[in-house]
């Protein structure tokens, strides 16, 4: 919506409601964040993305001491959200292994894939 939220209202001041509600947001689209055209089988594909169509990495990692969220916790929390096949079909715990994998990866690798 065109609603403007002030993050600094103390609202905002549990990080679970904010993270949770990115997740849905993420969680809801009708495609994922990487479209089901990038999903090839049981290895996604995200080579041919366009560098604007993913924002930079937030600096979350750099406060994992403080926050408990390294690199290897994003992508476990965000990778389900972030890409998955169109259809629930073959091995679910393989595509979440793959989905964590490819998550990690663009965190690691954001300069050089974008």
């Amino acid at each position: 919506t065109d609603e403007h939220l002030d993050l600094d209202d103390g609202r905002w001041e549990d990080i679970h409601v904010v993270t949770g509600a990115l997740k849905l947001f993420f969680r809801e689209l009708p495609e994922p964040l990487v479209p089901f055209s990038h999903w090839r089988g049981t290895r996604p594909g995200f080579g041919d993305i366009p560098g604007d169509a993913v924002p930079r990495p937030r600096r979350v990692i750099e406060y994992k001491e403080e926050n408990r969220m390294s690199v290897q916790s994003i992508a476990i929390v965000f990778g389900p959200t972030l890409l998955r096949p169109a259809s629930e079909e073959g091995n679910m715990a393989m595509h979440m292994v793959f989905q964590n994998q490819v998550v990690e990866h663009i965190l690691n690798q954001y300069s050089y894939i974008f």
